[in-house]
């Protein structure tokens, strides 16, 4: 498996919370895997339906993570994730996402939506890698879990 990623961008995450909730333009889909959501139902003694809803047609996520009523993250506390540690893998992503090309290739590529993007440190290689480490980790949990 190989991927491809953005070169000369830098990042640095500002504590927006863009990503965690509805904006007026966007409203937000925070997708889950099954090991995610029995992670995180595991880690906080919640049952999954209390932060997720069942939803379909956007394999491998099984689940969308339910909001508060002006659309944020229900694990969003003032402008912290109290789940970070064990969050999304769709939120260890943002700004960037990661597509099948075909072929076991990927590509990343970054929303210009997030205000993080073009500050900091431009990202090299190995941030990449360490992403796609994470990627492939996580798949293979959920295709444990879900024959």
């Amino acid at each position: 498996m190989s991927f491809r990623y953005p070169k000369h961008v830098r990042f640095k995450c500002e504590f927006c919370t863009l990503c965690c909730r509805d904006t007026e333009s966007r409203v937000r889909r925070i997708l889950l895997l099954n090991s995610e959501a029995n992670r995180i139902s595991d880690e906080n003694s919640i049952e999954i339906e209390m932060f997720a809803e069942k939803i379909e047609g956007f394999k491998p996520y099984v689940y969308q993570m339910r909001k508060t009523e002006d659309g944020r993250c229900i694990f969003l506390k003032g402008n912290l994730c109290s789940i970070y540690p064990i969050r999304p893998l769709i939120c260890r992503f943002y700004a960037f996402q990661l597509r099948s090309i075909g072929k076991n290739e990927y590509i990343f590529t970054y929303t210009n939506e997030c205000p993080g993007i073009g500050k900091g440190v431009q990202l090299k290689r190995e941030f990449f890698e360490k992403l796609f480490r994470i990627f492939m980790k996580s798949m293979k949990e959920n295709i444990q879990i879900c024959p």
